[in-house]
């Protein structure tokens, strides 16, 4: 999923669980979650590059829909939408959730985002202070759990800087 998007180019930010598993505390998680920038250009590139690997939304709608800023807002309004779900009979063990909204003001998160490489292919990750907020406001026992995991992994680095 990570080489289809850095091929395509397309700008989003992993966030949830594999963010914070990107971050450096090992846990296990169901999806992956993305915030793509919502720019047309860039939803039709990160949309393009996951129809390439199958992936379908699990809601009867179009996904090439999802480049128009007023069906989302329609699919926001109407239907409570949060996420797209996407499945892939080729992935099957990987959904991938897509933000309808942006969770965050996107620019300002992609320029402190964390940059992971694994192997030759690029991923950016939510910033340390913007998934910690992120997961805040989710509130859910697992984020408040993982934003604890996340706050002693910072301490951590910032004692042994500290030495």
């Amino acid at each position: 999923i990570f080489a289809a998007l850095d091929a395509s180019d397309a700008r989003y930010l992993v966030v949830g669980g594999v963010a914070v598993v990107l971050h450096g505390h090992p846990r296990l998680t169901a999806d992956l979650d993305l915030v793509i920038a919502l720019d047309p250009a860039n939803v039709r590139a990160a949309v393009g590059a996951l129809q390439s690997l199958g992936y379908r939304p699990r809601a009867p709608v179009s996904l090439d829909d999802f480049a128009d800023p007023e069906q989302r807002r329609s699919w926001i309004d109407e239907k409570g939408m949060t996420v797209l779900s996407l499945a892939s009979p080729e992935l099957p063990l990987t959904e991938v959730d897509l933000f309808a909204a942006e969770p965050f003001p996107f620019e300002p998160a992609y320029r402190r985002a964390l940059i992971v490489s694994i192997g030759a292919t690029r991923v950016t990750a939510a910033g340390f202070d913007d998934l910690v907020a992120l997961k805040r406001v989710a509130g859910r026992p697992k984020d408040l759990a993982d934003v604890e995991a996340l706050e002693a992994i910072r301490r951590e680095s910032d004692g042994d800087r500290d030495e």
